[in-house]
């Protein structure tokens, strides 16, 4: 008798016998092996097959992907002399909801390959260098400044 058998008044049976026996058993009913081999290369080349194709079509569709959103963006094309309205991007951590997010306006003074332009505002002769994605075209005659606007929209149109 073993110690295991001893001590716990049970046979042991190692995971090592059991796999041998399965082994075992597997081999006495599938005589055939070389059948079963030639069918799991054929099923791993069709997986290699379907495998490939699923990166092919994932990289036609990501081109097709690309070309809509190339062809949505608009082009930003400002000449020197251009009043911009600049996006300040540092508002949203103040509680104003009606302050304008825009200032400006501000002149073109040089544009720079790859969306980089140098603007200037009226009243200072400081430049500053901005990317293009924070800049739009100023269409208006003269722009309120801030506390303008805060003090108009602060009145009330129904006492006046």
């Amino acid at each position: 008798m073993s110690p295991f058998c001893l001590i716990y008044e049970k046979s042991c049976h190692l995971p090592v016998e059991v796999e041998y026996k399965a082994y075992w058993a597997v081999k006495k009913c599938n005589s055939g092996f070389g059948g079963a081999g030639i069918e799991r290369k054929m099923q791993l080349q069709e997986l290699e097959c379907l495998r490939l194709e699923a990166y092919e079509n994932s990289r036609l569709y990501k081109k097709k992907v690309k070309a809509v959103h190339d062809k949505n963006i608009k082009r930003r094309e400002f000449r020197d002399g251009d009043l911009l309205l600049l996006y300040n991007s540092r508002l949203r951590l103040m509680p104003d909801k009606l302050r304008s997010r825009w200032e400006g306006p501000y002149r073109v003074e040089m544009a720079e390959p790859y969306g980089v332009f140098h603007l200037s505002h009226p009243s200072s002769p400081i430049f500053f260098k901005v990317n293009g994605h924070r800049l739009k075209l100023y269409h208006g005659e003269k722009m309120k400044n801030n506390k303008e606007l805060e003090i108009f929209l602060l009145k009330d149109p129904a006492t006046e």
